[in-house]
């Protein structure tokens, strides 16, 4: 999906001081310096960041959105078809980020390929970016599966509610406060997570291998006899365009978390290297492992009872293969702790964004936001996630929130994906002089993954067959506040490129260099305007 190329990096990755600053501002006095080092003890190497992809990446989606999928499409054999479609799809944005990643090694992932690309007008696109990954990046979903799998492994109670919420609570603020206040240990239990979440789906796997054999508590459910039969009943099937589009946003989000070590380069022992062997083995295992683990759900679940199950088809599974006894209470527990994983994992992860953009002076209060005190960790941007986490958790009314979370957290990321692609198909027919990337993403490639985004873009706003309130909101909600928060995004840089300077005569910017050392020194300016 993509070849090495034995010439020169691209200018971007050049060390060079890079300014944030506009080149007819004139500089004024230092307002503040702060040196970002990270010792070899807490770089980064091929275990820990396979472990922080697969942590991402295996979270609640397996377990819990195979129903929303197998609802839409009203057929086994088409939802088993679109995860592997899903596994394809996310091999090729792999390719894609492995291009930049490796020409541009710098965290923060997206955020610089969009600077790249799109340098006019200037900040635009990481305005952009940041009202997404601020406002959308959020572990609300992961946080309330976290809770309902607690309530149903205790009490059998699979409803959604405000205690399955606040236990979500209790999950992103331990997350949270353990990469502010002990970041080692938070990057040792995602490890250790990270090993767990593979052991809980390959238990699943081999469980539903056991069930395809007879051993069930329940009936076969006779899921495979004409498995690509297309079913329209009140619980699942006939939606239309719409519904297979949020099939395979449920899938996307599924596999989200391949890109997630292009977030952190900078805390990466060797990042290129690190990120040629870490990425594809975690997203090559996740493929396999997602595949099995949905063949093992319907050899053991009914069609309806998956339809209806929400966010607890795993915890169903458990039932129908073990019966009612004292272990299968423990199993939606185990589940549960994937859901920790993930949860730290995307704290982790959309941290450090939120950092970065505080680095390059985006955020008011950046030099707030992109501090490392107290801990040598990035304690103000992780509150900053956790706060967001908390009030997306808890606004929504409780019902069929975790289908919406799953939608609003992952629609707004296909337009940034499709930007992304479309200016690296722009850089590979337009820039081929200046664009000399050490890999390079296979055009055919580049263009599937280019036209899936768009195609995920536009369909959620067709209106969809039947009900348009059957996930319990109107279809329109979640694309509407997706584009919407982009749009926020881009009032935001006039407000802060344009209209703030001109009413205070200054601003204040962010001057990034290497020192002497190696090591990267963010210093903040008070600038006139010219």
């Amino acid at each position: 999906m993509g070849s090495f190329d034995k010439s020169s990096d691209p200018e971007a990755v050049k060390t060079a001081p890079v300014a944030v600053s506009d080149n007819d501002d004139s500089v004024g006095e230092v307002q503040a310096a702060e040196k970002f080092a990270f010792g070899e003890d807490r770089k980064i190497g091929i275990t820990g960041a396979v472990f922080l992809i697969l942590n991402k990446m295996i979270g609640t989606g397996i377990f819990s959105t195979p129903s929303a999928i197998f609802a839409a499409t009203g057929s086994v054999g088409v939802s088993l078809f679109l995860w592997i479609i899903g596994g394809f799809l996310t091999c090729c944005g792999l390719s894609v980020w492995l291009e930049f990643g490796l020409a541009i090694p710098r965290s923060g992932g997206e955020k610089n390929y969009l600077e790249y690309i799109y340098k006019h007008p200037k900040y635009l696109a990481s305005c952009v970016l940041a009202a997404q990954m601020i406002f959308l990046g959020f572990s609300s979903g992961n946080s309330l599966a976290f809770g309902r799998y607690i309530l149903y492994a205790n009490s059998g109670d699979s409803k959604d509610s405000y205690a399955a919420r606040g236990i979500g609570v209790a999950c992103a603020t331990f997350a949270c406060a353990l990469h502010a206040f002990l970041p080692k240990w938070g990057v040792r239990l995602v490890n250790v997570l990270g090993i767990f979440k593979v052991v809980i789906v390959l238990f699943i796997v081999f469980a539903g291998f056991a069930a395809l054999a007879g051993h069930r508590h329940v009936p076969d459910p006779e899921n495979f006899k004409h498995a690509f039969r297309i079913e329209t009943t009140e619980s699942y099937g006939g939606g239309g365009a719409y519904a297979y589009s949020n099939a395979l946003l449920n899938i996307v989000y599924s596999y989200k978390g391949w890109e997630n070590a292009n977030y952190f380069m900078s805390e990466l022992k060797d990042p290129r290297r690190t990120l040629t062997v870490a990425a594809p083995i975690a997203v090559a295992g996740v493929t396999v492992l997602y595949v099995l683990a949905n063949v093992a759900y319907f050899a053991a679940v009914s069609k309806y009872e998956i339809a209806t199950s929400e966010v607890l088809v795993a915890g169903i599974f458990f039932r129908n293969v073990f019966g009612d006894s004292a272990g299968v209470k423990a199993l939606p527990v185990f589940v549960a702790l994937s859901n920790l994983g993930n949860v730290l994992a995307v704290s982790f992860a959309h941290a450090r964004l939120n950092q970065e953009l505080g680095k390059e002076g985006l955020l008011p209060l950046s030099k707030f936001w992109g501090s490392n005190k107290p801990c040598n960790a990035p304690a103000a941007s992780l509150f900053l996630h956790w706060l967001i986490t908390i009030i997306i958790l808890l606004a929504p009314p409780p019902g069929p929130a975790y289908n919406f979370l799953v939608n609003l957290y992952t629609y707004p990321g296909v337009w940034i994906n499709g930007f992304v692609s479309g200016g690296l198909i722009y850089l590979h027919f337009f820039r081929r002089d200046t664009w000399k990337p050490t890999w390079r993403c296979w055009e055919p490639i580049l263009f599937i993954f280019f036209l899936l985004n768009v195609f995920l873009a536009v369909v959620p706003f067709i209106p969809p067959v039947g009900d348009w309130n059957a996930e319990g909101y109107p279809y329109y909600v979640f694309p509407i506040v997706g584009v919407a928060v982009l749009l926020l995004g881009a009032s935001y840089w006039f407000m802060w490129t344009k209209f703030w300077p001109w009413v205070r005569g200054h601003k204040i910017v962010a001057e990034r260099f290497i020192d002497e050392d190696g090591n990267e020194v963010i210093r903040y300016k008070k600038v006139k305007k010219a």
